[in-house]
C-alpha cells in the first residue's frame, strides 16, 4: 500500500510526501503521537478546544502551521518526519493537511 500526504500553505503552495508500508513499519502510531506531543509542546502551541482537550488532528494542524512553510519548502527531515508520523497517527492513506482553512482532509 502507498501512503500520500500533502501539506498545503494556499494555492501553489502544496507539498507531498509518499511512503511505502515498509517507510511506516520502522515507527508507530505510539511514537507519532509522542512526537506530535513533543514538537506541540516545543512549537509553544495553543488548544483550540475551549475545555483544553487536544485531539491528534488539532496537533497536526497546529505544528503545521507554527512549523511553517519554510519548514516544507527546505524539504529538510523535519518536514519528511512531520508527514511520516501525519499518515501513522491517522492511519489513512490519502491525507490532505490545509494549513491555511486549518482542516484535515482524506
Amino acid at each position: 500500500m502507498r501512503y500520500q500526504v500533502v501539506v498545503s500553505f494556499g494555492k501553489d503552495k502544496e507539498y507531498s510526501y509518499e511512503f511505502s508500508q515498509s517507510d511506516l513499519d520502522e515507527s508507530s502510531a505510539d511514537e507519532a503521537r509522542r512526537w506530535f506531543d513533543k514538537e506541540f509542546s516545543e512549537l509553544k502551541c495553543e488548544p483550540t478546544n475551549p475545555v483544553g482537550k487536544v485531539l491528534i488532528i488539532d496537533k497536526i494542524l497546529n505544528i503545521a502551521r507554527k512549523g511553517g512553510e519554510k519548514r516544507f519548502v527546505d524539504g529538510k527531515s523535519w518536514a519528511a518526519k512531520f508527514a511520516r508520523y501525519t499518515a501513522l497517527a491517522l492511519g489513512r492513506d490519502i491525507i490532505r493537511v490545509d494549513v491555511e482553512a486549518l482542516s484535515i482532509g482524506y
